[in-house]
């Protein structure tokens, strides 16, 4: 890249490490972080994630027995396969389906029996390890873009490769597969009902290959239970098994099996690829991506990719913890939205039938009303082309479905959560220079969203009140009301920007005035954001901590109203102008963090801490704050990620304020500045986009903690807020420290 040299290599202490290297994917698998150790690509379609949820044994976490959204815990014991394709840090079951399992000794298809438990747990990014102790196997997968590959180690005996495909993690049911050779398998899951969605099922594709021929081979399926014909059949509400049967297979629990005699250490491979258009895809997915590598070949693929990735940005000084948390919330951040086109540039379009041909990357995955904070702002400044496509596949979602996505999975949607985050999302990018999509598309889209009657309106249901009131009345006890309503301001604060910024003066007041009617909710008797009754009055009896620890709350959604009241980012003087001016605001915004009222994992509340640098004078909180929240709720251990890790949202907030800066304003191309964690950190740049090839940020002493003047290359910077033009074009950005207090 011109001038610059990169090595992608980190000093510390004389000796060099590549970025990849600090990676922990240990990180977040426990403490609800529903992050995995699997083996995956950056923003892959696949993952083999070792799936440890099923069956109550050995005091395990059981996804049947409990609310459960994830394929991985790290205290359980009990393996029972490996899972392909997965969901990272979310908070409804889904996906993880695919169950690859090997076993040793007699054939047995009951996970309650043929699980294991494990030891000697090894990952990295692209790659995953353990070792069965009830079998003696040694297991080992890896992944590239659209397949995985597994390398089972057998003792010497009989071994047995299963595929269980009527368990996972999703809730719905039914598969079909076929023998295709002794050695090759085909069919499909039906998957789906995320969030308990009924509707937004679809089918995943698969071709496995087995490198061995087997000895044996078959199928297994649950049978009902029967009624007088049991006394004549034997396998009434048993898995039965087909030894001899080899055409084809349906059912809602159904499985493969094959045997194989093993020499001592002797390995047999597992070859897996996927498609979400057809097995044919999956075939070609298969043959382009695997053919003729062998398992180093691809885990040593998966590796670079992810070094490349991650060398986007190196950093210097710091601890070595905080370097390892830095470069694993980059690798969190990485892994969603992923890939849905096949190699042949195939797709199955949104909520419909058709499948159509992308021109560039099609992407899935879109859990929008986490990521439109902080996750699609970091993608824009570290990988411009790829944020462009993501927004691009937002568009033709909205040609192919007529709306833009909420919460899209697979081709399909979910609704899950509220708002009509695409339209930040797509303001956002556009603000920041980055307008090769189709704007006038994009802005008819939006202005349906915004505009249509609640009847009509897939987004914003219940809009009716909002256009004509302002507001959303309480009209259920726990309808959310405030919430949606607080989602509808930020996204047409947004529009109103775009739409001026387009020359649609009209639409650009109609657009601002409503964003500006969050002032309703504000109640001066608590000093918080309360619901409203249909009659107009507040409603009572209120208490602003009810709903903490995700106990219902009336009016607001897996929060309280301290949660909520601090949510108007794209009016934070108003918002003060209410609470009776700055001091009063500061000092209530201070009293969140002061008596636990904050919650690091809830996403309306996570850029509270850098709401006080909007006042001069008060920086030194958020520089403290976001410091002492960092040590606290981030760490290179299991539970070192506060709660969901919500398709990377958390570890985004992570890796800006490690950085520096932060966007605490969803659609506006600003960001508020902060402490940074390292000494050096560098910022690759693309310089089609932004004129520069990298971005060095520079503080002056390591062990202070305030910051005492800023300075964007040679000149100073005035305020602790910094548009992102000024960001990217400075060349280096410069943190002059001060002595640790805060005048």
């Amino acid at each position: 890249m011109g001038g610059w040299i990169f090595t992608d290599e980190i000093v510390v202490d004389g000796g060099t490490r590549q970025p990849v290297d600090y990676v922990n994917p240990f990180v977040g698998t426990t403490n609800y972080g529903t992050t995995n150790p699997g083996a995956v690509c950056p923003q892959g379609m696949m993952s083999v994630v070792p799936f440890n949820v099923m069956g109550a044994v050995n005091g395990n976490i059981d996804k049947d027995s409990r609310w459960w959204s994830t394929p991985y815990e790290n205290k359980n014991t009990y393996f029972t396969g490996y899972a392909h394709v997965n969901l990272s840090g979310v908070g409804c079951p889904e996906m993880g389906s695919l169950l690859l399992m090997p076993t040793a000794g007699e054939l047995n298809v009951d996970y309650m029996q043929y699980g294991s438990s494990y030891r000697d747990e090894q990952a990295s990014p692209g790659y995953y390890s353990n070792y069965l102790t009830k079998y003696g196997i040694k297991t080992e997968v890896t992944a590239t873009p659209r397949t995985g590959r597994a390398r089972f180690t057998f003792p010497t005996g009989q071994g047995n490769i299963l595929l269980n495909l009527g368990e996972g993690l999703t809730n719905e049911s039914g598969a079909t597969v076929r023998f295709v050779s002794d050695t090759e398998i085909e069919g499909s899951k039906l998957l789906g009902t995320f969030c308990y969605n009924p509707d937004a099922v679809f089918p995943v594709y698969f071709v496995m290959k087995i490198n061995k021929a087997p000895k044996t081979r078959g199928y297994w399926k649950q049978m009902r239970k029967m009624g007088v014909e049991a006394q004549w059949d034997s396998t009434s509400g048993t898995r039965k098994i087909y030894p001899h049967y080899t055409k084809e297979m349906s059912g809602d629990d159904v499985g493969v099996w094959f045997t194989f005699d093993t020499a001592g250490n002797e390995e047999v491979e597992v070859s897996m690829g996927v498609s979400f258009v057809s097995i044919a895809n999956a075939r070609q997915n298969l043959e382009a991506e695997q053919k003729g590598r062998s398992f180093e070949q691809l885990h040593t693929a998966a590796r670079q990719a992810w070094n490349d990735d991650l060398g986007r940005i190196l950093v210097e000084g710091g601890t070595e913890e905080q370097r390892r948390v830095f470069y694993t919330a980059l690798y969190h951040f990485l892994i969603h939205p992923n890939l849905l086109q096949d190699v042949n540039g195939q797709y199955p379009a949104m909520e419909g039938n058709e499948i159509r041909t992308a021109k560039g990357n099609r992407y899935t995955v879109f859990s929008l009303w986490d990521t439109y904070r902080n996750v699609h702002q970091l993608m824009t400044l570290l990988f411009p082309d790829r944020q462009l496509d993501m927004v691009r596949t937002m568009i033709d979602m909205y040609r192919e479905h007529g709306w833009l996505p909420k919460w899209e999975l697979y081709g399909r949607e979910t609704l899950t959560m509220e708002g009509d985050p695409s339209i930040p999302v797509i303001v956002d990018t556009w603000m920041k220079g980055l307008r090769d999509f189709d704007v006038e598309t994009a802005y008819k889209a939006m202005y349906k969203s915004a505009t249509l009657p609640g009847r009509d309106n897939l987004m914003r249901p219940d809009v009716d009140d909002y256009y004509s009131l302002g507001y959303i009345p309480l009209r259920e006890q726990y309808d959310n009301s405030v919430s949606h309503a607080l989602e509808y301001y930020i996204a047409d604060y947004a529009l109103s920007r775009f739409a001026k910024a387009l020359g649609k003066k009209e639409d650009a007041e109609l657009f601002h005035n409503r964003s500006m009617g969050y002032k309703h909710y504000y109640c001066r008797q608590y000093g918080t954001l309360r619901p409203i009754l249909p009659d107009g009055k507040f409603y009572s009896p209120f208490d602003p901590m009810e709903g903490a620890d995700f106990a219902p709350s009336p009016g607001f959604h897996e929060g309280n109203s301290w949660n909520y009241t601090f949510y108007v980012p794209h009016d934070v003087f108003g918002l003060a102008k209410l609470m009776g001016g700055r001091k009063n605001f500061v000092d209530k915004l201070q009293k969140v963090f002061d008596e636990g009222l904050y919650d690091p994992a809830n996403e309306p509340d996570i850029a509270y801490p850098y709401l006080f640098s909007y006042f001069r004078g008060e920086e030194w909180r958020t520089q403290k704050l976001v410091k002492e929240l960092l040590a606290r709720y981030f760490t290179d251990k299991p539970n070192g990620i506060p709660g969901n890790d919500d398709t990377g949202t958390m570890s985004a907030w992570a890796i800006f304020s490690m950085m520096g800066f932060y966007p605490d304003c969803p659609g506006t191309p600003d960001y508020t500045l902060t402490t940074p964690v390292f000494d050096k950190v560098t910022l690759r740049l693309d310089p089609r986009y932004y004129g520069k090839e990298a971005l060095i940020i520079r503080k002056s002493s390591p062990d202070s903690d305030y910051i005492r003047e800023v300075k964007l290359g040679e000149k100073k910077h005035a305020g602790f807020r910094i548009t992102h033009e000024e960001l990217t074009r400075a060349g280096e950005l410069v943190f002059e420290m001060k002595e640790n207090d805060k005048k």
